[in-house]
């Protein structure tokens, strides 16, 4: 998705975290793109002087596989532009 990208006068990475913290997932994070294209083919980016327009942002988060699976249908709702995918993880904790 975009940064830009609302729902309902919110901006849709913001909804989504409260969507997922709702749910009770125990973290997510978004990340912002510095530079990147979709299937236009056109570049999101202004230079670094602009970095904030409109670029693409990704909201990722950790959890079991049930879970995941139980939140999909919900957040296709969210994202109607953009794509959802799921990755296996090994979890690696430092001691």
């Amino acid at each position: 998705m975009r940064e830009n990208d609302e729902l309902e006068g919110e901006r849709l990475y913001s909804r989504l975290l409260k969507l997922l913290k709702s749910k009770g997932v125990g973290g997510a994070t978004v990340l912002k793109a510095i530079i990147g294209y979709g299937t236009t083919g056109e570049y999101h980016y202004e230079g670094i002087e602009v970095l904030s327009y409109n670029l693409p942002v990704v909201v990722k988060f950790v959890e079991k596989e049930e879970k995941v699976n139980s939140l999909l249908e919900e957040l296709t709702k969210y994202v109607e532009k953009g794509l959802i995918t799921i990755e296996r993880a090994q979890v690696w904790v430092s001691s």
